[in-house]
């Protein structure tokens, strides 16, 4: 069973985090919410996440991947936090998946682990880099890294993890349960 890494921190992206993780879980792919300071985390909207463990216990070699929420301050919140950029850096190194949505690929790109081509919110990204934003595109893969745009697209996001991790035919399954 893979098992990933979902960072949050305070004024993290709701939709964003709640659908990676629920879809991911209905996969029976092992989720881990790890919080940043405190284990019960606020989301931008005010709605409480209560963590499994903090981020500073995490280890990479535990996990098949990373995938970073957004929401404004979150991103910045994880792009400034030094243990969530060396875990990025680590996951970078063992080519594990890495994935972030909305305004997250900002901590990416900190971590110096994002690739050629990704895409995120629109007009964030002239706070990461102009070079490589694909507007056009609701999901970007590039090697291990996977960005998605926003709110409107987290399901879609969340289904194409499940897919690298678990493949097609259990996305399609969860797909289907879905009603999408």
């Amino acid at each position: 069973m893979s098992k990933v890494l979902v960072p949050l921190a305070t004024g993290f992206e709701e939709i964003e985090a709640m659908s990676i993780i629920d879809v991911l879980r209905r996969a029976d792919i092992d989720v881990v919410i790890a919080g940043l300071g405190k284990k019960q985390v606020v989301g931008v909207h005010g709605v409480k996440v209560q963590a499994d463990g903090h981020i500073k216990d995490m280890k990479s070699d535990d996990f098949d991947m990373m995938v970073l929420p957004g929401g404004l301050p979150g991103a910045t919140n994880l792009q400034k936090d030094q243990t969530v950029q060396k875990l990025l850096k680590e996951f970078d190194a063992q080519n594990k998946y890495i994935g972030a949505i909305c305004a997250a690929p900002i901590a990416l790109q900190s971590a110096g682990v994002l690739k050629e081509n990704y895409t995120c919110y629109p007009s964030f990204e002239s706070n990461i880099k102009e070079e490589g934003y694909k507007a056009d595109k609701n999901i970007v893969s590039d090697k291990n890294i996977v960005t998605s745009r926003g709110p409107a697209t987290a399901m879609e996001f969340a289904l194409d993890i499940v897919n690298k991790l678990s493949g097609a035919s259990k996305s399609d399954e969860v797909k289907s349960q879905l009603l999408l």
